[in-house]
């Protein structure tokens, strides 16, 4: 159910762009902070040669995109709100 999924953000420490993406995250969602896991791309192999070049990224729990690059709140909400990431 998209109501108890885990949010999984993809960067690497020392990423501009992924705390950017991290505290547009928490100041537009402070709602979905609970449910928000951060994690390192390069800590799995499927991880860094999906995603390893376009960090930051949201994922779900099946791995589908839900932000790319940059955060999008419309997005994430729409996707979380009929179970299909847009």
């Amino acid at each position: 159910m998209a109501d108890a999924m885990t949010l999984t953000l993809l960067g690497r420490d020392g990423c501009g762009l992924c705390e950017e993406f991290l505290e547009a995250f928490a100041a537009a969602c402070p709602d979905l902070l609970p449910r928000l896991a951060v994690a390192d791309v390069d800590s799995r192999a499927g991880w860094a040669g999906r995603w390893g070049k376009v960090i930051p990224v949201l994922i779900d729990d099946e791995g589908t995109l839900l932000c790319e690059t940059f955060f999008d709140e419309a997005r994430l909400r729409a996707a979380l709100a009929d179970g299909t990431p847009r």
